[in-house]
């Protein structure tokens, strides 16, 4: 059981701080993901554009996080949104 508890322990915390790292304040390409698509929900006519806008955010988002994300979680996290993106706007 402990040592479970410290694989999760590490798995969550910044490296170099030593403090949990689950959540951070929203940069840039993530607001613009979220607002592109909020804003895509009620404008229909340019719907298609601003779902392209906030997809091509969401992958810039999940870049920063797999190269320099604070802890594994954050790393695997935009690792994981990268993958699903790429298969998503491939298919």
């Amino acid at each position: 059981m402990e040592r479970s508890r410290r694989l999760v322990d590490r798995f969550i915390r910044n490296p170099e701080t030593g403090r949990v790292t689950l959540v951070q304040p929203p940069n840039t390409a993530i607001l613009t993901w979220a607002l592109a698509h909020a804003v895509a929900l009620g404008w229909d006519e340019h719907e298609a554009e601003l779902r392209w806008l906030g997809d091509g955010a969401l992958v810039v988002w999940a870049t920063d996080e797999l190269l320099r994300g604070k802890s594994p979680f954050r790393r695997t996290l935009g690792g994981s949104v990268l993958a699903y993106q790429v298969w998503r706007l491939s298919s």
